[in-house]
């Protein structure tokens, strides 16, 4: 294990100082979950008003920013990043004589949200003034803004250097360079573009036999003929779905009832994302269907197609509805619309919930006009078989359930004309006759020889059912305290003046409004986050936050032009990827550049290209690929990730809401209980640890080993052989050297590996293996 431990310390030296993690929306976290308890519970007692009355208490202000960071009597009540230290957490626990609100203790999740928001740092977008009045929305004026301008096709600023753009996307962006006085870098060598381009289309790395194919291809085209292999295969779909998942907070199971509730059929609308994927289904096509494919006029016949994408939203939250019923039912139409408007929009319309949003034009009336298509809806398993077989199922159930009733009335009567209570199955031998053991078991064996010829139980999809009950404003959100009537329908900024509104307003209205192209935001927001998981960023940085707190596009024409063409194409993913991967920016080396990195450090301009970490599923897939373990079998029920003979795609692992896998979590996963348009990057001892010590990890060394082994006798090839299937390239002489003088000495007494496996162990840990180019 020494060399694996020099290995992996001096790789790590590689990493930068800090990396720094992907920032969440936080203050749209402060105005959804936190500014409403704020106004509901505190202001009464801790706000200007309460203290023009004289009934503030504890001289705390909490209507303000500025009366928050100050504290009251005994100080500060934040401490930022750390919640136990914080008296405002602790009040809000009743720990010892703190109490808040002092009369009853706020709910757990409640209180849990505060501890959060704490964490990140006690964001507040409040200024110094406390907010007076209502606010009056002049929704015109809000149109303005510019994600809800139309997209426009515009021709780039002319470039100085005519050379080295390949296509608009190009132009574009060597025209804001060129302003910027930074200078695009050398492009990167064939081996990392092949690396890179096949871990972002397909989430695999090439084998040794591609990458020559591509080095020896020397014609224009090259590349281009990679891509196109790489869209069509159908590992595509696999490594785009996930990333559609995150935003749909695909789970599996339940968190927020006493029980741990299984989706056992969840498995379906994973497969159903790879599969439209995998078809280049057009992407207002698969909104819809995600939306309203039961309501479509022309949806599919077959019935997988047609319901399996509601999954969307069937597979959503429940809350335990035996006490507060009524927010338990408002908290699973806020879940509904968060994930719907921030997934498809890119709108944070969850903070009008409680009040009209602190920022962008959409006031609490339009929030509770898009839940009322929901309200009163239900999250149910359906059918996918045809109705025929349907039928059948139920007939052979009503028929043993009829059967079984006849077993039990049969023994009743027999315990009443024996004077018994009932007659217990542990205890038919001891109180039944002869004569009546046998006639109980021929009926069980008619009972085991319906239920031998019963047909399959159908497959079944999680699908959103019912709803469309018109619902009242909550006053700040509280379900118990109505006001103003919000007939159904979209978003006021996003609509024509002579929109429907009404009872006729449905999901199949939301789903036209939604994926319109006469919608300023739905394009825009796919295709950006389509180019920042090719590029690490999107062109928003905020990629499910476009209005006035999200950032502003760092190339706005070139998003446009990109919505734009994307719509143009048929709302094609397939050729917006290959748009963006031909692209002379894409194929640029990540090496640093020390003047740009002094006008544009962050490389918002993308002067080269950004080397990153794999996400934990392409790591955990590119390991069983170069140990040749890698199951490549696709769809399927889901399997637990920690099973040792589990060798299927990451992406086919059992997701928990309640007991989120510890490999996920320990590799950034994102939190499937909410819709996550980004994933933190974080660096911990715990990371390598896992690299050392996980069984997973040896299982992977020892077969890769193996397969090295086996390519010939000697060592020089074997080395050669590894680094091709690792790398991706051949070993320098020094590393072959160095390989070759560790593979020579003896085992240690207490080495549990072979030298050979001790080695691939160490290749598999380093830094090289784990970041893409």
């Amino acid at each position: 294990m020494r060399f694996l431990r020099y290995l992996l310390l001096s790789s790590a030296a590689l990493l930068p100082l800090s990396i720094r993690a992907a920032e969440p929306d936080a203050l749209a976290f402060f105005e959804k979950k936190i500014r409403p308890v704020l106004v509901e519970q505190c202001y009464s007692c801790h706000s200007a008003d309460a203290k023009k009355v004289k009934k503030l208490k504890g001289g705390l202000l909490l209507d303000t920013k500025a009366g928050l960071l100050k504290g009251g009597d005994t100080g500060p009540v934040i401490v930022a990043g750390k919640p136990d230290d914080s008296l405002l957490i602790q009040g809000l626990r009743h720990s010892d004589e703190l109490r808040m609100p002092p009369k009853s203790k706020l709910p757990a999740n409640v209180v849990a949200d505060f501890e959060a928001w704490v964490k990140m740092g006690a964001p507040d977008p409040r200024d110094g003034l406390a907010v007076a009045g209502v606010r009056v929305f002049d929704i015109e004026q809000g149109r303005k803004f510019w994600a809800f301008q139309a997209p426009t096709k515009s021709e780039p600023s002319k470039q100085k250097d005519t050379a080295w753009p390949k296509s608009d996307i190009d132009r574009f962006l060597l025209a804001a360079l060129e302003a910027k006085n930074l200078k695009p870098v050398a492009p990167a060598t064939k081996r990392e573009l092949i690396r890179r381009v096949s871990f972002d289309l397909i989430g695999l790395p090439p084998t040794p036999q591609e990458i020559d194919v591509f080095l020896a291809d020397s014609s224009a085209d090259a590349l281009a003929k990679v891509v196109d292999r790489l869209l069509q295969s159908p590992h595509y779909g696999e490594r785009w779905a996930r990333d559609w998942l995150d935003v749909a907070r695909f789970a599996e199971d339940q968190a927020h009832t006493f029980a741990v509730t299984p989706y056992t059929q969840a498995f379906r609308y994973r497969d159903w994302v790879v599969k439209a994927l995998n078809d280049d289904m057009p992407y207002d096509r698969f909104v819809k269907l995600q939306i309203a494919g039961d309501l479509m006029p022309d949806a599919p016949a077959d019935p997988f197609s047609k319901y399996t994408g509601l999954g969307f939203l069937g597979l959503g939250v429940q809350y335990y509805k035996n006490t507060a019923a009524l927010q338990a039912a408002a908290d699973e139409l806020d879940d509904r619309i968060d994930t719907l408007t921030r997934g498809f929009l890119g709108l944070t319309v969850s903070c009008a919930r409680c009040h009209d949003h602190k920022f962008d034009p959409i006031p609490t009336k339009d929030y509770y006009s898009l839940a009322g298509i929901y309200n009163g809806s239900d999250l149910k398993p359906r059918p996918i078989a045809s109705d025929a077989d349907v039928e059948r199922f139920k007939q052979g159930e009503t028929k043993i359930k009829s059967k079984e009733g006849e077993i039990q009335k049969w023994l009743g009567e027999v315990a009443k004309k024996t004077g018994k209570k009932g007659i217990p199955k542990e205890q038919e031998n001891k109180l039944l006759s002869d004569e009546e053991k046998k006639q109980i078991a021929v009926m069980r064996a008619e009972v085991e020889a319906m239920k031998k010829a019963m047909p399959p139980k159908p497959p079944e999809v999680h699908v959103v059912v019912g709803g469309g009950k018109e619902m009242k404003v909550y006053i700040r959100g509280n379900p118990n305290q109505q006001g103003e009537p919000a007939p159904k329908g979209f978003l006021q900024v996003l609509s024509a003046k002579d929109a429907k509104h009404g009872d006729s307003f449905n999901r199949l209205a939301l789903a036209d409004a939604i994926a319109s192209k006469d919608n300023p935001l739905t394009a825009r927001v796919i295709v950006n986050r389509v180019w920042q998981h090719h590029f690490g960023r999107g062109l928003v940085g905020t990629p499910s936050n476009f209005g006035m707190l999200g950032e502003r596009p760092t190339h706005p024409e070139l998003l446009d032009w990109l919505a734009v063409r994307f719509m143009e194409n048929g709302w094609s993913l397939k050729k917006l990827h290959r748009d963006i991967v031909l692209s002379a920016a894409y194929q640029l080396s990540s090496v640093n550049d020390p003047k740009n990195a002094e006008i544009d450090g962050d490389n918002k301009y993308l002067w080269h290209f950004n080397r990153r970490r794999l996400d934990v599923e392409s790591w955990r897939d590119a390991l069983l690929a170069v140990s040749g373990k890698l199951d490549r079998t696709l769809a399927g029920p889901p399997l637990d990730l920690a099973a040792r003979n589990n060798y299927r795609r990451t992406i086919y692992a059992r997701i928990s809401r309640h007991r989120l896998d510890s490999t996920l979590a320990l590799w950034d996963f994102p939190d499937p209980n909410v819709t996550s348009a980004t994933r933190p990057v974080t660096t911990v001892p715990q990371q390598q640890l896992f690299v050392l010590n996980s069984d997973f990890v040896v299982d992977q060394a020892k077969a890769f080993a193996q397969r090295v082994q086996a390519t010939g006798t000697n060592e020089k090839d074997r080395i050669a052989a590894a680094f091709a299937l690792v790398f991706g390239r051949a070993p320098t002489a020094d590393e072959t050297q160095l390989a070759l003088g560790f593979l020579a000495a003896p085992p240690g007494k207490d080495e549990k590996l072979t030298r050979w496996e001790q080695y691939a162990q160490a290749l598999l840990g380093t830094n090289e293996f784990m970041y893409v180019d």
